[in-house]
């Protein structure tokens, strides 16, 4: 098995972590996302240059790029009692599941956020994709607001 390595990439990787996101959107369609994959090609090339301006986005490469993750601190217009971080995206490619590259990912992006001062994590995850769910909560991720749809 290669190494893994985590970093900062380059504006040399956006297509491929396009390519990744691209791939991202259209597996969560199965667990009920409304985001359509390709027809959003370009709007998630400009979220991906802005969240590399921002050093908000971290890939994980053994002999190519295998897994990203986005995130930020919350600035919202409410005053609220803790800083929170967001981990806005985080996305293994099939293949190289179950190798602890999610694991790595997410320990990193945790780390960035509390480096800017996040005393408490947050994220998203469709309600109906249990494997998500079991890896988050594995990491110490409970409910805390449940987003409902009719």
């Amino acid at each position: 098995m290669d190494r893994l390595d985590i970093f900062r990439p380059g504006t040399d990787h956006v297509d491929e972590i396009v390519d990744l996101w691209v791939a991202l959107a259209a597996s969560q369609k199965q667990y009920g996302s409304h985001i359509l994959a390709e027809e959003n090609r370009s709007q998630l090339r400009e979220s991906v240059l802005q969240h590399l301006a921002g050093d908000r986005l971290l890939v994980a490469q053994r002999a190519d790029l295998c897994g990203f993750v986005t995130y930020s601190v919350e600035h919202g217009s409410f005053e609220q009692d803790e800083t929170r971080g967001v981990v806005e995206n985080l996305y293994v490619c099939p293949d190289c599941r179950s190798e602890g590259i999610g694991t790595a990912l997410l320990e990193r992006a945790e780390q960035e956020l509390e480096n800017h001062g996040a005393e408490t994590m947050t994220l998203g995850v469709m309600a109906e994709n249990e494997a998500a769910r079991r890896f988050y909560r594995r990491h110490g991720y409970e409910p805390h607001r449940v987003e409902l749809e009719k």
